[in-house]
């Protein structure tokens, strides 16, 4: 069963930047998408930045022009450069992986494995 660790978590203020990790392994495909994910308390997870197979990328409107989803192939690790952090990024954010292709990265009925999540609190 594949592996997901999420790091780099923390609290900072508005306006400072983190970058989290993913280590992904054992990872049942060659061809897959990965993601990350952000829910707060009674919230539903929100899809925040994915990347497909071919290095495309998609981003939710609330983070675009801020964060950048990045993926190591050598090292199986997915990263996300969170910059101009709001305290409505405040959430856990969790790293995700699907396999073959689809049109809904943002989606998070199309990933089949999830990280443990890690937090990420921005006070003002």
């Amino acid at each position: 069963q594949e592996q997901l660790l999420e790091s780099g978590g923390g609290s900072v203020q508005a306006g400072d930047t983190l970058r989290l990790s993913c280590a992904a392994s054992r990872l049942r495909a060659s061809i897959y998408y990965m993601g990350w994910f952000r829910q707060s308390p009674g919230k539903e997870r929100e899809g925040v930045a994915a990347i497909d197979t071919f290095g495309s990328t998609t981003y939710a409107d609330s983070v675009k022009g801020r964060f950048t989803i990045s993926k190591d192939n050598a090292k199986n690790t997915l990263r996300l450069q969170m910059n101009s952090l709001k305290p409505e990024d405040t959430a856990m954010y969790y790293c995700a992986v699907g396999y073959g292709y689809t049109n809904k990265l943002l989606n998070f009925r199309t990933f089949s494995a999830w990280g443990q999540g890690t937090q990420v609190t921005v006070s003002s």
